[in-house]
């Protein structure tokens, strides 16, 4: 079979009669760069970010600890136009698609780097990181394999897809499921699969064996599949092929696949398939040569099949195919060579050079580790430390191609989510707003020229596949060199504005009237997110021996609901409110992001708006552009999320998941502690919960009660009539702490914004059989509406040891509470009094 590539770069052989001249003439060519580098580089942050941009790339419903601060749900219906649950998985690259053959070949990478170099992820730090990166892929494939012949091979239409640019978040076009079955087979995917969750399995055997017998058991079932159906996938999911067509065809897939259940079973029937399909796979043109003039992609896996072949069975047919192929990228076979860059760069293709180049190490280094003929050992592993140094910064611009990290690394990558656009305009912002670190970029062109532009998706493309080799070389880099991740990872972004507010102008005004003209504006971005349940208020005073009867609310143009009012606030100040419930609004687009009210306010008595609180910032002239006005507060089903309201309290701040790293044994981590426990004093008999019309709803995020955490999440609900100040209320969550370690606390996400929430631990003088110690839960600020609620306050803690607790009859915890529910047994105090729950 002969391989060709649209987008290929072919070299012509030259013919030279004397095969002694032809070496001298490649060596004189092609100088070897054998360099033993230093550690120029700090590989362990390398590493860890490489990792986390695997994070910023999921769909689904996103854990509690979720660590990028940009990203919310998203894609949650996946899967519903064909009554399955196929939400989760990885987006490809700067868009919303879900691919799956090149999803499930980044996974096999990542896992073929956690099989061979688990010590470097476990020294770093990185390995529950990386393992939690698989499993969040691995649990949709489980998804996406919805019967032994059935899988899921895409969601989302490419073209309607990319002809938005938008967060992940506030996505609105239809998302149609893809699949391939016996009557329309993709052997190809259906063989990658397999591969992914086989070298998954091995990946998980140490730590979650009953995990890594499922993955096993989907893996064998999809490889069956793909060798007993044969076919292309991008011939029966058609719109994959315009985007990662099955150029190389199946036969790679069923090698690869083969091989890697050959390495989770040691069943020697896989390996005996392995190398008779091996015979079928792509050739150079016009020749019976092992394809190696091209590199191991999303599309061929015939070149990691070389190597892997010849390390499990030590053949010299596959050993001179893997090195053929390796020296066609660092000395060069027969005359030719992969392309250079002046800078040292092994350039394959303008469509993610860099990409290639780091698989391409990736395996270099593994090849290299198994050799014992010192100058090919040198080799192959020198090249593969050049190719990461260059991308890390070695190179003639001194510059990262990382995002995120090093020296001017890139800042604007093709990333729609990372842009965070509001108006579905690839130059508005003209800057990201997020970092999307460990992101590594398609890469310079030949003469080590690049652009950080975002609208050049040849050198700015960020994908799962360009990652995935590149994160395998980092470990075994840090494996070699070492390096430091960093301890307080990820900072916190800074917000360039309000991120959901109200504008106002004068629209009209006379004697006896004021119109206002209003735009809810929505250009939310940590996360982005739908405000379907919006309203705002606006405050006035009446004049002296006006009553509220003589007070009429009217609207001429109204993209949400009538004005309602006026509602009294307090003394002589009311209100109108407009509301917006129903109405979406939305960062993805102009008509999207803001949506427009005009209304008036008319007296039949005196009027005069200087003095009334919602009037001062407002455009006093008629018809001038309406401004941002701080005195219009913004709420969220009943929570304020921007603005002031007479009283002059402060609004609950953007709610944003805490940055915060999740904790990891591995180094051992330095969590930033929480305030020294104090013995509470003596207790008192406790008292009746007042009336008041507040109550607490919890729920276990956490179901286990042997975890080292404990994952307390919880709801205030104000069911009275009147609105209550945030700051004077405390929630108590009781239990034992098994132990006498110091504690630490972490706010993941919360509606109101994790910056609003506090929390500390309190030892009880007099310990009880079901608690010792309770966590409280404050706030420093904000308004609870009435009729609202905060919505989920996601709490989390552990102890600086990171031993187990033991909440079996802790008096809070309640495993059958997995969705939101009262619970009296955990408690609220306002202003020091209990108003909610028992004590213990």
């Amino acid at each position: 079979m002969t391989t060709t590539y649209p987008r290929a770069k072919r070299v012509l052989r030259r013919s030279i009669p004397l095969a002694a001249i032809l070496l001298i003439a490649a060596l004189i060519r092609f100088p070897v760069i054998s360099l033993r580098a230093a550690p120029v580089h700090n590989y362990g942050e390398a590493l860890q970010k490489a990792i986390f941009f695997y994070e910023a790339q999921r769909s689904g419903r996103l854990p509690s600890t979720n660590r990028v601060e940009w990203r919310g749900d998203s894609g949650l219906t996946d899967g519903a136009d064909v009554g399955k649950d196929l939400t989760g998985g990885w987006y490809d690259a700067g868009d919303h698609v879900k691919f799956g053959f090149p999803m499930a070949g980044s996974a096999t990478m990542l896992a073929w780097s956690v099989v061979d170099y688990r010590s470097a992820y476990n020294t770093s730090g990185q390995l529950d990181e990386i393992l939690d990166n698989l499993k969040w892929v691995n649990d949709y494939f489980i998804k996406a394999h919805t019967a032994p012949n059935e899988l899921y091979g895409q969601i989302g239409n490419g073209g309607a897809d990319h002809a938005w640019w938008g967060p992940a978040e506030v996505m609105q076009m239809a998302r149609p499921s893809y699949k391939i079955d016996a009557s329309c087979p993709g052997s190809d995917l259906a063989g990658e699969t397999a591969a992914a969750m086989a070298a998954s399995s091995i990946a998980f055997r140490a730590t979650n064996p009953t995990y890594a017998d499922t993955l096993l058991n989907h893996a064998k079932q999809l490889y069956s599949f793909a060798d007993t159906y044969r076919g292309k996938y991008s011939s029966c999911i058609t719109d994959a092929s315009s985007f990662y067509n099955s150029w190389s065809g199946y036969n790679d897939e069923l090698v690869w696949g083969a091989i890697w259940l050959y390495r989770a079973t040691n069943d020697p029937t896989y390996l005996a398939k392995a190398e008779a399909y091996y015979p079928n796979l792509g050739t150079e043109p016009q020749s019976t040569v092992k394809s190696y003039k091209w590199t191991h992609a999303w599309d061929d896996k015939s070149y990691g099949s070389y190597v892997l072949l010849a390390k499990l069975t030590g053949k010299q047919q596959y050993k001179d195919d893997a090195e053929r192929w390796l020296d066609f990228w660092t000395i060069g076979v027969n005359g030719a060579r992969v392309t250079y860059t002046p800078g040292g760069l092994a350039w394959l293709d303008q469509w993610g050079s860099l990409r290639y180049a780091a698989n391409t190490a990736f395996i270099a280094f593994n090849y290299s580790d198994s050799l014992t003929d010192a100058t090919k050992k040198a080799r192959y592993h020198d090249f593969a430390v050049n190719q990461i140094n260059y991308m890390l910064g070695s190179n003639p611009r001194n510059s990262s191609y990382v995002v995120g990290f090093g020296t001017n690394a890139p800042r604007n990558p093709h990333h729609r989510t990372s842009h965070g656009s509001w108006t579905d305009n690839i130059g508005e912002p003209p800057n990201q707003r997020h970092i999307l670190y460990g992101a590594l970029v398609g890469g310079p062109n030949t003469s080590d020229g690049y652009t950080d532009s975002r609208s050049d998706y040849v050198m700015n493309e960020v994908a799962t596949d360009y990652n995935a080799g590149f994160t395998g070389a980092l470990a075994r880099m840090y494996q070699e060199y070492g390096g430091t991740p960093l301890t307080s990872f990820p900072a916190r972004e800074t917000r360039d504005d309000d991120e959901m507010y109200v504008q106002a102008g004068v629209n009209a005004s006379g004697t006896n009237f004021t119109e206002i003209k209003a735009i809810i504006m929505n250009k939310s971005g940590w996360p982005a997110r739908m405000l379907d349940k919006g309203s705002f208020r606006y405050f006035f005073t009446l004049e002296s021996g006006v009553t509220p009867s003589q007070i009429t609310v009217s609207s001429a143009y109204n993209q949400c609901s009538a004005p309602t009012g006026p509602t009294l606030y307090s003394g002589s100040t009311y209100y109108v409110t407009i509301n917006c419930t129903g109405t979406k609004i939305y960062p993805g687009g102009q008509s999207a992001f803001k949506k427009e009210v005009q209304f008036r306010i008319a007296s039949s008595g005196a009027w005069n708006p200087a003095n009334d609180w919602s009037y001062q910032g407002v455009t006093a002239t008629p018809g001038a552009q309406p401004v941002k006005v701080t005195n219009i507060p913004l709420y969220n089903n009943g929570v304020r999320v921007f603005g002031l309201e007479p009283d002059g309290t402060n609004p609950s701040p953007s709610p944003s998941p805490s940055p915060s790293p999740s904790p990891s044994p591995n180094p051992s981590p330095s969590p930033s502690p929480s305030p020294s426990p104090s013995p509470s004093p003596s207790p008192s008999p406790s008292p009746s919960p007042q009336p008041g019309g507040l109550k607490v709803q919890y729920r276990a995020a956490d179901t286990s009660a042997g975890d080292n955490q404990i994952k307390p999440h919880l709801n205030i609900v104000n069911t009275g009539g009147s609105s209550v100040p945030l700051s004077e209320l405390k929630i108590r969550y009781w239990y034992t702490v098994d132990g006498d370690k110091a504690q630490s606390y972490w706010c993941d996400y919360a509606v109101v914004g994790c910056a609003n929430v506090t929390g500390r631990f309190v030892k009880l003088a007099t310990p009880k059989a079901s608690a010792d110690y309770y966590l409280e839960v404050g706030f420093t600020g904000g308004t609870l509406a009435a009729g609202g609620s905060t919505g989920e306050i996601q709490n989390r803690f552990a102890k600086s040891d990171w031993t187990n607790y033991n909440e079996t009859g802790d008096y809070s915890f309640d495993p059958t509470k997995t969705t939101f529910a009262d619970w009296s047994r955990v408690t609220l105090y306002r202003n020091g009094a209990l108003v909610w729950g028992t004590e213990p």
